[in-house]
């Protein structure tokens, strides 16, 4: 008898499989082959390979990492937009209607973004929020 899921379960139980296996092929692998090796020149601290200019890490303004998430977030969204763009004169009204609330929903977060103070850059001061 042959169960209509079966390879959807098929499906899901490789994609389970593999990276699973993957992970313990690395384990088994770091664990015999690749010992850890402790030592001064181990253990010290780099930037990118070079000796770090300063005693410790510079923080940085967590306004610096929204800033970031919200640009990231609006270009992943842009890029949503571009099979609209390349089909613009041919879609249908639904389509073009779904393109309108996809921009005004993309419009509100920005208004939003605005409005608590994320796009604004102080030197001391921080986002309101």
């Amino acid at each position: 008898m042959h169960h209509p899921y079966l390879p959807i379960l098929a499906f899901f139980a490789v994609a389970l499989a593999v990276p699973i296996g993957a992970l313990v092929l690395a384990r088994l692998w770091m664990t015999f082959f690749t010992p850890i090796k402790r030592g001064t020149d181990k253990n010290a601290l780099y930037e990118c390979g070079v000796n770090p200019l300063a005693g410790r890490q510079t923080r940085f303004h967590s306004q610096y990492y929204l800033f970031g998430l919200l640009f990231l977030l609006f270009d992943v969204e842009t890029i949503f937009l571009l099979p609209f763009a390349v089909a613009f004169l041919k879609l249908s009204t639904g389509s073009f209607l779904v393109a309108m609330l996809f921009l005004l929903l993309l419009a509100e977060g920005l208004l939003w973004a605005w409005s608590k103070g994320l796009l604004n850059w102080h030197a001391t001061g921080r986002a309101h929020g």
